[in-house]
């Protein structure tokens, strides 16, 4: 699973004009997931996002979660995170999960989310989506959590 993190000011996706989600302020996150991905990866993905510790604090040092400064989750589905172009310059989706198997991921990824975060919002699965953001600092993370080998532990 691979996530990119962005703080956020105002945030909204659009789907053929209607907006489908939206946050005033808090974390825009980019979600992409792997064929071997499972709830594990999805859980710690959803516990870790409300607690990193990326907004300032009154001496302006990063310090405070969204835990600590409230606001909310926009989740947009992005398979392209993906991408590989080591070779060549049209990019390879390979490492990506099928749509079938993504989109399972992503409801799955949404639910547990919502568990440890109660706000919220999405884009719209598999559409042509127009994502609008203020990034806030600029922050910008990404997160990868692998699937475990067998009989292994990341």
């Amino acid at each position: 699973m691979r996530c990119v993190v962005q703080r956020s000011g105002p945030a909204s996706v659009k789907v053929e004009g209607r907006v489908t989600g939206n946050i005033e302020r808090g974390l825009v996150v980019l979600a992409a997931f792997a064929p071997a991905d499972t709830d594990r990866e999805l859980e710690w993905m959803a516990a870790k996002l409300p607690r990193l510790r990326i907004f300032n604090d009154q001496g302006g040092r990063m310090n405070l979660s969204l835990e600590d400064v409230g606001g909310g989750i926009l989740l947009v589905s992005q398979f392209t995170l993906y991408g590989d172009i080591r070779k060549g310059t049209r990019p390879s989706y390979t490492g990506s999960a099928p749509a079938g198997r993504a989109r399972e991921l992503y409801d799955r990824f949404g639910v547990l989310l919502r568990k440890h975060w109660g706000e919220v919002a999405e884009g719209e699965f598999g559409a042509h989506m127009q994502v609008t953001l203020v990034n806030d600092g600029p922050v910008t993370l990404i997160l990868d959590r692998e699937a475990a080998p067998a009989g292994g532990s990341p």
